[in-house]
């Protein structure tokens, strides 16, 4: 019998891992839990939970800063240079980022460097270059006054970031925050907290104190503390629907804006009209990339009938061919996913499958031949109808449910009958669908020909249960300031002298 391979964690992280208020670790106050490096299974940290005394620490520093400090009142330059020097860190610090983020996530170490660090760094950038060509509103129509409308930051935000793509997806949401003047907390999942404190350190030697402050835990204690507290200001959350409309129901009790990130179910709608090369690399970079834990994945492929089989049959070729294992080396294509039970919950997918009239086209099964750690070979199934809940249900894995059409007007009805919205992807060279199928699809964005492409310029967001609001660049911008109407009489207008009798 072959003994597994023993992988190497990427990096020694620290043994313990704490939230940040100032300049002082956070209280804690809560339990002790555990950190698991995926790829082997091993604990390699332990997680302080920030307790509700401790969320209040973190809040109120915040709350200062916001109050009393510098960061909202400073210039559109100053706060520019700031942006841009937090973008430098990044970048001169990529290489360990990308280590802690493997050991917490079991992403491929070459993709953290190669593109989540690099889009990390990028957020402060483009924001950095968004706030340098605001303009305001400017409203003379009315004879004798003038008014202007300026866009002021809201406050103290709390930002929720989710497990999958923690250092990229935050960032964005940090970035935002502080280019608009406000000041934030950072709740980073439980199970991958490790970048991020880095991450949140380095910053913090760059930003005015108290701007940024981090708190950990898991969602009903740290998470629900810190929504609640009537320091917070605003919330953006990314994660699952379920958690979404829990912090959404408990914003709401204090009339709390917030934008939700959520779940998706992602039709890729493949034509004969497509080319059949990059139709073919693009849904397997749809659903197998960043381990399949996305919320863009594309994971129900809808095939026209003429060319389904011939499809299906490459694509099941090509998925048994990927390279599963270790995640730090350059050749490894899929990596382990991100925590036991996750794992266990994707691979029951598969019963589920078999129980709605599916058939297993490929993988499905734990890779037991690379040890303890989350390890499953990527996976393929063909369902009979849409209504299977292989095809409802986010997996969040990689794991392909696979779904015949005839007509454009069936893939619009198959693509659009879910409870989700967040992107779609639609393959075909044949102009006359694709404007057909921009148009009739239910989805906040969709890709034309190409696989996830991301311009931070335009909004990003969901319809349905994919969520609430947008992020993007005007779309942060109305989240993250308030409007205000100034008007202002041009010269002295006559006013109605009331109680004046004239005595």
């Amino acid at each position: 019998m072959t003994e597994a391979p023993r992988f190497e964690t990427p990096i020694t992280p620290p043994a313990r891992v704490t939230g940040w208020a100032g300049d002082r670790a956070t209280p804690g106050g809560g339990s002790e839990l555990p950190v698991f490096y995926p790829a082997t299974g091993q604990q390699i940290s332990v997680l302080v939970e920030d307790d509700a005394a401790s969320v209040d620490v973190a809040v109120s520093v915040a709350r200062r800063a916001f109050d009393t400090g510098p960061w909202p009142g400073l210039s559109t330059a100053e706060r520019i240079a700031v942006l841009e020097r937090c973008g430098q860190v990044i970048r001169d610090n990529a290489d360990e980022l990308a280590r802690l983020e493997c050991a917490a996530t079991g992403l491929l170490l070459r993709e953290l460097k190669e593109r989540h660090m690099a889009r990390a760094a990028y957020n402060f950038r483009f924001f950095a270059d968004f706030i340098s060509q605001r303009a305001g509103d400017r409203y003379d129509q009315t004879p004798g006054y003038l008014t202007t409308v300026v866009r002021e930051p809201v406050g103290v935000a709390a930002l929720i970031a989710p497990w999958n793509a923690p250092v990229a997806l935050a960032t964005m949401k940090i970035a935002a925050a502080l280019a608009f003047g406000n000041t934030c907390v950072l709740k980073p999942s439980e199970q991958t907290p490790l970048a991020l404190a880095r991450l949140v350190a380095l910053l913090q030697e760059v930003l005015p104190e108290g701007v940024l402050t981090l708190v950990n835990g898991r969602g009903p204690v740290t998470g629900a503390a810190l929504v609640a507290h009537p320091g917070v200001d605003l919330v953006s959350f990314t994660g699952g629907t379920e958690t979404g409309r829990a912090i959404m129901s408990a914003a709401g009790q204090r009339l709390v804006p917030c934008t939700m990130e959520l779940g998706g179910k992602s039709a890729n709608v493949i034509f004969a009209s497509a080319d059949a090369e990059r139709a073919l690399d693009g849904a397997l970079l749809g659903i197998f990339s960043n381990n399949g834990q996305q919320c863009l994945a594309g994971s129900r492929i809808l095939v026209e009938r003429s060319i389904y089989d011939d499809f299906v049959g490459r694509f099941v070729d090509r998925t048994q061919r990927i390279r599963v294992g270790d995640p730090t080396l350059a050749e490894t294509e899929l990596g382990p996913l991100a925590s036991r039970p996750h794992m266990t919950r994707v691979l029951s997918y598969v019963d589920t499958a078999h129980a709605d009239g599916g058939t297993l086209l490929t993988g499905g099964a734990r890779r037991n031949d690379l040890g303890d750690g989350y390890f499953v070979t990527p996976t393929a199934v063909s369902v009979p109808s849409n209504a299977a809940r292989t095809a409802q249900d986010e997996i969040f894995g990689p794991f392909a449910t696979f779904l015949p059409f005839d007509t454009a007007e069936e893939a619009v009805a198959i693509a659009n009958d879910t409870q989700f919205g967040l992107v779609s992807y639609v393959w075909s060279d044949h102009l006359p669908t694709v404007m057909t199928m921009t148009e009739r699809l239910r989805s906040g964005v969709v890709w034309v020909n190409t696989p996830m492409m991301r311009e931070l310029r335009a909004p990003f967001g969901g319809y349905k249960n994919s969520g609430v609001g947008r992020e993007g660049g005007a779309a942060c911008e109305a989240f993250y300031t308030e409007e205000k109407t100034v008007t202002l009489p041009k010269i002295p207008p006559p006013l109605r002298r009331l109680g004046d009798t004239g005595g």
